[in-house]
This record gives structure tokens, C-alpha cells and sequence, in this order.
């Protein structure tokens, strides 16, 4: 057995490994980045090396790094969690070369699933139903064009080499066809070096079903069930359960032995998962199913399948990767229960789901299980994946698991960086998802109901109300107070942001149950998983406030360009800086037309979300001469 293990990730990831290596006794090794230095990850482990500034080519990209950290440490072995170099052929075979144990499959089998059409064509010939569609190595438009006219339309350009949703383009008219290729090709060379494509037929009520496996080197594989990982933004996944959600024992057996048989044909070992891409439209159907790719690591989704399980896939990971062969027949194997998992992102789905990073200087999050790499008072780096925890629940149906997890979501409070947990509240309520009748295209079709104002709720105003009313002095900062009057409303005047809300409250009626915390900036309160910080408005404060001119920073980041000066005329839609954050650019722009008033930014100053950056007075308005 392994008694030394480096991981070489950071984050969530590497404390979860770093939990079962410890149960099982094993000593373990981080590695961190300049951003990293104080990380729960890099403090969590036995030992830890640094390998570099915080970009990531720079670090945890670069594998002679991460393998002269485990000679130095005398680490036995390496596990890559996932993402970075963890389906990298190369740095596997580096590490065994190095004479270290590579905790993950093999780098020829890493390499029979990397090419997308590579990996179709084996599929095949081990009679995994794969989906209709073109991987031939004829890429001229002529033939890419007749390919897709014979599969009609709606079709599918995936790049060969492609991951993360990129490289990938749908067309619904043959119109299209040339132009969505030649972007899928561009966008595919710049991402992957490879402009190679594949044509498949759209599935037009598609689910996203998953199958994990596994294999050790005794020629065993197994699989653990399903998991629906439908509930994806831009291709990448929110919200994942197991098992599949309208999945019958039949259909179960055909995709689940499907998924052993593309294991099999590359001699896999280790934890690997099959996707499939199923047609809905009539529920879930065995002859309605294909194969679209493997992942040839641990998923970030595996608690679920854990959770029903019983299995700790990490410790099988560790075991298998010590030359023992899987712990159990799968016959032995069966699901117990439901499990659901979300994503908390360091977001904000109310300004276009922008990153957002910066201190988490109020964090809380309560559920059954939560894997996580922060806590209160680190921070969300703009260096990397900006998941903050994945909150997992396991219940007896899925219905009580639906209702558990969506009770996590509605109680995370975090503060000043914004999350996306309110936008997993209302995906988890909504009737679609309850029904289990969800497809991939659920929360892009949805989301004008699903995406959160960016605004306190009543309930969250009369809350606050309710909170400064008893705990603070009856000042003239409380407009409209009347102590000789208990069933009057009383007015309050509060600032949340750059907004301002007057609210009133009877001491009859019954409290708004959002929960208000006394904080040094104000009031924090928790809105069905969106936090806000809120303050009393007073009159003085009022003639001074940046009121509806003020531009604000909409998440932390760095300002890279201030346009104008304090005294320039400007009009609306005008440039006036640009904040740069988690390597995306954001314009900010004049809301009116006026003068530029209390400049508060300058080029290459850090900035924290909801700063003023500087205020527009709007132009006078010339009345109109009768």
C-alpha cells in the first residue's frame, strides 16, 4: 500500500483526497501556487512545496514541477484529482517513468479516449451505440457539408479534441453550415491545437446520463450506476444526481453494460466515467442512448455516486492504484437511496453570472456533506475554477433529497463574493426539475425565472426593518417613526448597495424569517442564498450619496483602463474604464449623459465588488421653449 501520496490539485479536490488518504494512514504532500500559499489544501496536508506563481502554466501545469516535489519529499505516489494534468498522457507517463505510482489509468488508455473520434470509432467496434453522425478524415467543406445533409438537420460540429463545451457549434440551417464551421475550426486549433471535426445528429430532447466505472490490473471492471448530470450553463454542469431520474431496471442494465464494455475495450484501470447523450423525447429508452465521450479521471459529480454506493472511490482509487484489485464483485454492488449534488460558484447569475472573487469574509454553509477548498476568511483567487463547495445530499427518495438540498442552497450566506446559490434554489424548485422531466436545455430555457433579481426580496427588507427598528436608537436616521403610535408602520430608510429601499413594518404582522446578522458594515442578511449587507440611510448621507449616477464595481478585480477624467463631459454609453477579473474584461459605461464626478479609480488599482469608481452627474435638461 501507498504510505506517501502528493496530490498534485488544489481546492476541494485535493482536501477530499486528502480526507480518505488520511483515514486510511497515508502521509500526504500539497503543492501550492504564490495564490495558494495559505489555502485550506496547502495547510490541510502533512507537508507542502511550492511550485511556482499563481497562474496556472506556471505551477500546477507544469508536471517536472510536481514530480521533483515528490522526490524531494519521497512521495510514493502521485494523484492528479482532476482538471490540470489529469488526463494528460505525457505527465502520466512521466510520473511512471520517474518510477512513481500514477493513481489513475494508464496513459495509453488516457490516450484512446482523448481524440473524440478516435475513441467513437472503439466504441463501435465494442458495440457501444454510439450517436449517428460523420468522423471521417475527409475535412473539406464539400464533404463536411454532404455529411451533415445526410444526417439532417439540427446537427452537431464537435471538435475532435474538444472539452469544456468548447469547439463545438449546432446548426440548424444548412445556411449556417460553412460559417459554424469555420468557427468550431478556429475556435477548436486556438484551444487545442487541433482543428479536426466531427459531425453528429442534435438530439433534440437531450439528457446528459453518465455512467461510472472502474477497473483494476487484474482485468476487472465494474460499474456504480448512473448519474444525470443534465442541469448544465454553457455546457458545464450545476446540478448532478444519482441515480437517473425516470431510469428503469431494463434501461439501467443496456447503458450500464454498455459503459463496462467501453471500459473493457481500453483496458481500463482506476475511476472513469462513460457519458451518454440520451433522446428524451419518449422518456429514457435503451435504443435511445449513446455514447458521447469518457473521462478518464475522477468526476467531480463522484459523491453522489458514492453516497448511494457506500463506496469511497478514493480509497478504491489508492488501492487499485497499489496493485490490489477492486473490493467488491458487482453483484455486490446497489443503490441505496438518492443523492443530489450542486455547485456553489463564486458568481453573480444577476450581472450575467460574472465571476466573482475576492475575501470571504462571512462564509457559512450547512448540509449533510460539503466538500469544499475555502472557508471564512480566505478567499476565491481570479487564478482559478471558481466552484467555492459542492453541497451534497443523500435521502431515502428523491423527492425529501430535492427538498434537503434546496434548504442547503436557501441558507448559504457568503459575503462580499457573490454565488450562484440562488440561482440553485430556484433550479431545484422549480416544477421541471421536480418532475424529473428536465433536459440540458432547462436552465438557458428557464432562465428568466431562475435567475435572481440582484435585488433584496420584501422579505428580506421587512426583515432588516424589523432588525434595525430594535437595534438601534430612534434617531432622525428613522424617517417616519412614531413612538406614541405601536400599530403605526414605521419607516426605514435602507441602503443596500448604491440602491435604496424605504420599507414599513406593523409590529402586528407576522417576522419575514430571513435571517438578519449585526455585522461591522451593518446588517447582513441571508435571502434565500443571495447574502446582502445592508445599512440605515441617513438624511445626511442622503445629499451625498452616489445615488442612480454612481458606477459601481460589479465583482473584485483589477482596473486595467480609466478613460475620462474627474470634469469630463461625457454621454451615455461612453467608455469610462475597464475592471478586469478571473482573465475576463468588463466595460463599464456612462448610464446618461453628464460630467464625471468623484473619480475614484485609477489604472492598476484592485477594487472590491460594489465599489464607487466614480459618479455621473446627469447634464441639465433644457426645458423645451413653448
Amino acid at each position: 500500500m501507498i504510505t506517501k501520496l502528493l496530490i498534485a490539485n488544489r481546492g476541494e479536490i485535493a482536501c477530499r483526497i486528502m480526507r480518505t488518504a488520511r483515514e486510511m494512514g497515508i502521509a500526504t504532500v500539497a503543492v501550492y501556487s504564490d495564490a495558494d500559499a495559505k489555502a485550506l489544501h496547502t495547510r490541510t496536508a502533512d507537508e507542502a512545496v511550492h511550485i511556482g506563481p499563481s497562474p496556472a502554466a506556471e505551477s500546477y501545469l507544469v508536471g517536472a514541477k510536481i514530480i521533483a516535489a515528490a522526490k524531494e519529499t519521497g512521495a510514493e505516489a502521485i494523484h492528479p484529482g482532476y482538471g490540470f494534468l489529469s488526463e494528460n498522457a505525457d505527465f502520466a507517463r512521466a510520473v511512471i517513468d520517474a518510477g512513481l505510482i500514477w493513481v489513475g489509468p494508464k496513459p495509453e488508455s488516457i490516450e484512446a479516449m482523448g481524440l473524440k473520434d478516435a475513441a467513437k470509432e472503439r466504441m463501435i467496434a465494442a458495440g457501444v451505440p454510439v450517436t449517428p453522425g460523420y468522423l471521417g478524415e475527409d475535412q473539406s467543406l464539400e464533404r463536411l457539408t454532404a455529411e451533415a445533409e445526410k444526417i439532417g438537420y439540427p446537427v452537431l460540429i464537435k471538435a475532435v479534441a474538444g472539452g469544456g463545451g468548447k469547439g463545438m457549434r449546432k446548426v440548424d440551417d444548412p445556411a449556417d453550415f460553412a460559417a459554424s464551421l469555420e468557427s468550431c475550426q478556429r475556435e477548436a486549433k486556438a484551444s487545442f491545437g487541433n482543428d479536426e471535426v466531427l459531425l453528429e445528429k442534435w438530439i433534440t430532447s437531450p439528457r446528459h446520463i453518465e455512467v461510472q466505472v472502474f477497473g483494476d490490473s487484474h482485468g476487472n471492471v465494474v460499474h456504480l450506476f448512473e448519474r444525470d448530470c443534465s442541469l448544465q450553463r454553457r455546457h458545464q454542469k450545476v446540478i448532478e444526481e444519482a441515480p437517473a431520474p425516470g431510469m428503469d431496471e431494463a434501461t439501467r442494465e443496456e447503458i450500464c453494460g454498455a459503459a463496462v464494455r467501453a471500459a473493457k475495450a481500453v483496458d481500463y484501470e482506476g475511476a472513469g466515467t462513460i457519458e451518454f447523450i440520451a433522446d428524451a423525447s419518449e422518456g429514457l429508452r435503451a435504443d435511445r442512448i449513446f455514447f458521447m465521450e469518457m473521462n478518464t479521471r475522477l468526476q467531480v459529480e463522484h459523491p453522489v455516486t458514492e453516497e448511494i454506493t457506500g463506496v469511497d472511490l478514493v480509497e478504491w482509487q489508492l488501492r487499485v492504484a497499489s496493485g490490489e484489485p477492486i473490493p467488491v464483485k458487482q453483484e455486490e454492488l446497489s443503490i441505496n437511496g438518492w443523492a443530489i449534488e450542486a455547485r456553489l460558484y463564486a458568481e453573480d447569475p444577476a450581472k450575467g453570472f460574472l465571476p466573482s472573487t475576492g475575501p470571504l469574509t462571512y462564509l457559512d454553509l450547512v448540509g449533510d456533506r460539503i466538500e469544499t477548498g475555502v472557508e471564512q476568511g480566505g478567499e476565491v483567487s481570479p487564478f482559478y475554477d471558481p466552484m467555492i463547495a459542492k453541497l451534497v445530499v443523500h435521502r431515502e427518495d428523491r423527492e425529501s433529497a430535492i427538498r434537503s438540498l434546496a434548504l442547503d442552497c436557501a441558507d448559504v450566506i457568503c459575503w462580499p463574493v457573490r454565488t450562484n446559490a440562488e440561482f440553485l434554489w430556484r433550479s431545484l424548485e422549480h416544477s421541471i426539475f421536480r418532475e424529473g422531466s428536465m433536459t440540458t436545455a432547462f436552465l438557458e430555457a428557464e432562465s428568466e425565472s431562475l435567475v435572481p433579481t440582484g435585488e433584496p426580496s420584501a422579505e428580506a427588507l421587512q426583515s432588516l426593518t424589523d432588525h434595525f427598528l430594535e437595534s438601534h436608537e430612534f434617531d432622525e436616521a428613522l424617517q417616519g417613526l412614531r413612538l406614541n403610535a405601536p400599530k403605526a408602520k414605521p419607516a426605514v430608510h435602507i441602503s443596500v448597495g448604491s440602491s435604496k429601499f424605504e420599507h414599513s413594518h406593523d409590529w402586528n404582522s407576522p417576522l419575514a424569517g430571513r435571517h438578519v446578522t449585526a455585522v461591522d458594515e451593518g446588517a447582513l442578511v441571508n435571502d434565500l442564498g443571495t447574502t446582502f449587507v445592508a445599512t440605515i440611510a441617513r438624511h445626511d448621507a442622503a445629499g451625498s450619496s452616489a445615488a442612480d449616477g454612481a458606477i459601481l464595481a460589479p465583482m473584485p478585480g483589477k482596473v486595467i483602463a480609466v478613460d475620462v477624467a474627474e470634469g469630463d463631459q461625457v454621454t451615455a454609453g461612453q467608455r469610462l474604464m475597464v475592471l478586469e477579473a478571473m482573465k475576463m474584461e468588463h466595460a463599464l459605461t456612462a448610464p446618461f449623459d453628464g460630467t464625471v464626478t468623484g473619480l475614484e479609480a485609477s489604472e492598476g488599482g484592485q477594487v472590491q465588488v460594489e465599489a464607487v469608481l466614480c459618479i455621473v452627474e446627469p447634464s441639465a435638461v433644457t426645458p423645451a421653449s413653448e
